[in-house]
């Protein structure tokens, strides 16, 4: 895999750093990216933004600034968000310390039914049949392939963040969805489902968490984006 690739998705760009590469050749690759991309749209004046995905792989303060002295190069070029699916061990011990949080580092096979009061941090694997069934909201940093209930047994207004897309189902009190190619192309790294107005699942991104519910952004201090 090349140590920088682009792609191209159905709301704009996405740039992804291989993991496995070197920081360097990840951005002398992405500057010869944006060159190629420049000149092809040399007579275009639309702005372009990208999603910088860097898979299990988090950038530092001076990588991170590196980054943006890149794209400063390219007038019609911006970073719209900056994707990794790993956070650092300062923010998981803040999840941690929120009041209730339970962290579940544990597997739940096929036909196990894992049952907890409370809010949880999973990091953790539930295979296929397995379910963790939580009165509170989960934060999902492990492998689902089974069932997770968030609000159990009947409590909507509860929250499910992380990256679910292997999972069989997914439900929040007594709205579910059982997860198929279409649905799971809306789950990211970072989805936050939720209950909405008309009372069925929907799938939104992190970054909107404090418009899709305030009083759960204040909760949690604004800890998740963090």
């Amino acid at each position: 895999m090349e140590a920088t690739t682009l792609k191209g998705t159905q709301d704009g760009y996405e740039i992804i750093l291989n993991d496995q590469a070197a920081m360097d050749a990840a951005f002398e690759t992405l500057e010869k990216i944006l060159d190629g991309l420049k000149t092809q749209m040399a007579t275009s004046d639309k702005h372009i933004t990208f999603d910088i995905i860097t898979g299990n792989r988090l950038l530092t303060s001076a990588q991170r600034q590196r980054l943006e002295n890149i794209f400063a190069n390219y007038q019609l070029f911006s970073i719209h968000k900056v994707i990794s699916n790993v956070i650092t061990k300062e923010k998981a011990q803040r999840m941690k310390d929120l009041e209730n949080v339970h962290i579940l580092d544990r597997v739940i096979r096929n036909g196990q039914e894992v049952n907890v009061e409370g809010d949880v941090l999973f990091l953790g694997q539930i295979h296929q049949g397995g379910k963790l069934f939580v009165s509170g909201n989960i934060f999902v940093m492990g492998t689902v392939e089974g069932i997770v209930q968030a609000g159990f047994p009947n409590i909507e207004s509860k929250f499910i963040i992380g990256d679910i897309k292997t999972a069989q189902q997914v439900r929040i009190g007594e709205q579910f969805e059982i997860l198929d190619d279409s649905t799971r192309s809306k789950i990211k790294t970072n989805t936050v489902i939720y209950v909405n107005d008309l009372h069925t699942l929907a799938f939104g991104e992190l970054e909107d968490l404090k418009q899709i519910s305030p009083k759960f952004f204040n909760q949690i201090g604004g800890t998740i984006n963090g």
